[in-house]
């Protein structure tokens, strides 16, 4: 089985890996278990003033930021991890990634906002769960 897990650096994200990981660990064949990290592009213009290599360093730092946390956990896990660094919007981002890598789960956290703050902000785990036929597990 092949389980895709964000993480943002969050607390509820690592709840989700640790998840992800223990479940992987319960088929005869272990799992493979790919950690996925999505940084959302700069605003239009940034690039530009900043430069392209102030922008790519800035995604590194943001994606050692959020996968940082997760790494102790992984390497104790004792399985086979993939990990990914992508730039984009970040649900389309996941189920990209999920379609060109066949993943059979979604595993993501969810920070539980209410439905007003989910209806007006947009929530990630929403909008995967509506455009994936991909079984998603959303944890809290």
């Amino acid at each position: 089985m092949k389980i895709l897990v964000t993480v943002d650096g969050s607390d509820i994200s690592l709840r989700a890996l640790k998840y992800a990981l223990g479940l992987a660990k319960q088929f005869a064949k272990p799992g493979v278990v790919t950690v996925l990290h999505v940084d959302p592009p700069a605003f239009p213009g940034v690039e530009r003033r900043l430069g392209h290599q102030a922008i790519a360093d800035y995604h590194a730092a943001n994606h050692e930021h959020a996968l940082a946390p997760a790494r102790a956990m992984l390497k104790r896990s004792k399985l086979a991890v993939d990990e990914v660094h992508a730039v984009g919007e970040i649900a389309g981002t996941i189920l990209d990634v999920a379609r060109k890598r066949r993943i059979d789960l979604i595993v993501m956290g969810s920070h539980g906002r209410s439905a007003v703050k989910g209806v007006l902000l947009g929530s990630v785990s929403t909008k995967v769960i509506a455009q994936t036929d991909i079984p998603v597990t959303i944890i809290r």
